[in-house]
């Protein structure tokens, strides 16, 4: 069921990005003063925005009817967890409501990690023209300064986990916090840990400059842009002689640091998360 709910919160990711891009397609826009205007379509046009939405949310809605129809009937009752790095909520399938809001909360998570990467790619600043499509996804906020951006993940995570802990607590799904200030520790430490996720993100730049150094893939942009934004990850270590003969470390030391810091930080915030007052 986990492998169903992943395939699935993808296939509603593709519908997100679609209705993002939707508004960016040329042919689409009936601009009659340039020559892109002037070009039509082969096939009538009745993809409307909304319609990416709807379908949206109508996967949204049926794929939680099917973990509550599933679910309920095997032994034991599954339940849906949400795997938040620190901690992972779980949702028994007995209930549609719950379903529902499971539903909408994986696919929210799904969608988080997705833009937390591009936040990444967005802070490294690679070259064009593969950061237009970071770009086009952001949009106002990849010009927003580095240290903003830095902040965001934490800021954003830390207030959505305020709030979602309200509806979470009800439900029973999380215990009751002691006061508020206990709530806003828990938030807070939950946000911190949205920064364990650059490391897939980070981890993938790193293994792909690798791969590249050795096997030459061409001259397309995409490699240029996986090369400039691994020599902005690996520039704590410039100052590190990695290069043995024509061999360069670099890469290999900088994934094997990305993931023990992940690793060694991801438990430092599980035993902070578990020593807040109960």
């Amino acid at each position: 069921m986990g492998l169903i709910d992943l395939i699935l919160n993808l296939a509603g990711l593709l519908l997100w990005l679609n209705w993002r891009s939707i508004r960016f397609d040329p042919l689409g826009k009936r601009t009659p003063a340039t020559l892109v205007g002037t070009l039509r379509r082969a096939e009538p046009s009745r993809l409307r925005r909304w319609h990416l939405l709807a379908m949206l949310g109508g996967l949204l809605l049926l794929r939680a009817l099917f973990y509550w129809q599933i679910g309920s009937a095997s032994k034991p009752v599954w339940a849906g967890t949400l795997d938040l790095n620190i901690i992972a909520p779980s949702f028994l399938s007995n209930s549609p409501g719950r379903m529902l809001l499971f539903s909408i909360f994986s696919f929210g998570l799904t969608l988080g990690v997705f833009y937390l990467w591009l936040l990444l790619l967005s802070i490294l600043e690679g070259p064009e023209p593969i950061r237009q499509l970071v770009r086009m996804q952001l949009g106002g906020i990849d010009r927003w300064p580095r240290w903003t951006k830095l902040f965001l993940p934490l800021t954003v995570t830390a207030l959505l986990w305020w709030l979602a802990s309200w509806v979470l607590t009800w439900l029973g799904i999380v215990p009751h916090p002691l006061s508020a200030a206990h709530r806003i520790e828990e938030s807070l430490v939950i946000g911190l840990g949205s920064y364990l996720s650059w490391k897939y993100i980070a981890g993938a730049l790193l293994a792909l400059h690798l791969l590249n150094s050795y096997i030459y893939f061409g001259k397309h942009p995409f490699w240029s842009y996986v090369n400039a934004e691994a020599r902005t990850l690996l520039w704590p270590l410039r100052a590190v002689p990695l290069c043995v003969g024509k061999v360069d470390f670099a890469p290999v030391v900088g994934t094997v640091l990305v993931f023990l810091f992940a690793e060694l930080a991801e438990r430092g915030l599980v035993a902070l998360y578990l020593r807040l007052p109960l």
